[in-house]
């Protein structure tokens, strides 16, 4: 009897001590990072219209936040470009989030011409991506499977061509 009292006092105790959800992170993960969703957007594209990350899903997505100013994001940018043209038709769509807020949109449209860019570019002119995805450095980049979980971060850069195809060639095989 008395050990019943003491756990229903127990559990009593617990519930009543508990901090509602609404009051802690909402249930968002306070961090974008491997094994959890990657968060929603919705940006301005470089050619006017509207698109989002959730326009990718059941594709595996290497977002890249850069800027045109940035020489790693310079650097690494051809590699994306490659692996892009070699991987898409498998599902890869590598989706590059200018951080316009610290850039400009004619600078990203003169970037993605001189590197004959291909894939689709969106304009974060207010900050929203960047700290939905808590960028600290240029470029940052998220590996995300089909699902729309990050899988991996890879803050800094520039990595090369075979970083990146090791990386990418791994989910869509896992994903197939």
């Amino acid at each position: 009897m008395l050990l019943g009292a003491v756990i229903i006092l127990g559990v009593g105790g617990i519930w009543l001590s508990s901090v509602p959800e609404n009051e802690t992170t909402g249930g968002h993960v306070p961090s974008p990072r491997a094994g959890f969703l990657a968060p929603a957007f919705e940006l301005e594209t470089l050619e006017g219209e509207m698109g989002s990350l959730a326009d990718f899903r059941g594709q595996v997505v290497v977002l890249n936040l850069w800027a045109s100013w940035c020489p790693p994001c310079r650097a690494e940018m051809p590699a994306l470009q490659s692996l892009n043209e070699e991987y898409q038709d498998q599902g890869l769509v590598v989706l590059a989030v200018n951080m316009t807020y610290q850039d400009s949109a004619s600078a990203a449209f003169a970037f993605a011409a001189e590197f004959g860019l291909s894939f689709p570019i969106m304009l974060d002119r207010t900050g929203l991506v960047g700290s939905l995805y808590r960028m600290r450095a240029l470029p940052t980049t998220f590996f995300i499977d089909r699902q729309g979980v990050i899988q991996e971060v890879v803050v800094g850069g520039p990595m090369s061509e075979l970083t990146l195809q090791s990386m990418i060639i791994e989910l869509l095989e896992v994903e197939s």
